[in-house]
């Protein structure tokens, strides 16, 4: 695996025992196959109960997630595909600060692909009130009221940013990527939605 390890490794940031874990997880879920289907990832015990699991499985079949500026799903990944998925989940390295923004970006596309499912640059109102119950349960201090009042209370600023200079007649299409990325300015997901080699059966987000 080195040469391919090699040119992985620059194209993902992940070292290279840690594309030999993600490999053996590959080999695992896809019963040594060559590659892997929806079906395989059934086996996922923490996917069973995930009120998302259809997302999160369907953003490792689209390809706006393998870092190739392609569009559309596929029916089936190589590990190629598949460790460019979980790229996404790597940790930003905590001596190179100015990596931070760049991987906080990359990670907010990364969950604005996984709900804009038509792939046509917008998320619904209702689309980013599940992104933000999402996000606030990686905050496990939270309890479930103060939750759903952060939730609501961003829906209505949402609803007011959108909405207020519109006209009567005009159609609300939708948060685009870069008001997505106003929005959750300040929530820190470079350091929440991460994978933990300790833990290989789902990425921290995904639970």
């Amino acid at each position: 695996m080195r040469p391919a390890g090699d040119r992985a490794h620059r194209e993902t940031g992940f070292s290279i025992s840690q594309i030999r874990v993600l490999h053996t997880r590959f080999k695992l879920l896809g019963h040594n196959g060559e590659t892997l289907k929806r079906d395989h990832f059934n086996s996922i015990p923490d996917l069973a109960c995930n009120p998302i699991r259809s997302q999160i499985i369907e953003a490792f079949f689209d390809r706006r997630n393998f870092r190739r500026n392609g569009e559309g799903p596929v029916d089936e990944i190589h590990f190629e595909e598949f460790l460019m998925v979980m790229s996404h989940f790597k940790a930003p390295s905590p001596r190179m600060i100015e990596e931070r923004e760049s991987v906080r970006r990359e990670k907010l596309r990364f969950i604005f692909n996984m709900h804009d499912t038509d792939d046509d640059g917008t998320i619904t109102l209702e689309e980013y009130r599940h992104v933000i119950d999402e996000l606030l349960s990686l905050t496990e201090d939270l309890g479930k009221d103060t939750a759903k009042g952060i939730a609501d209370a961003a829906m209505r600023e949402v609803a007011s940013t959108s909405m207020a200079h519109m006209e009567p007649d005009e159609f609300f299409e939708g948060i685009t990527f870069e008001h997505f990325l106003k929005l959750l300015k300040g929530f820190e997901i470079e350091l929440k939605m991460n994978v933990h080699f300790s833990m290989m059966d789902t990425p921290t987000f995904c639970k």
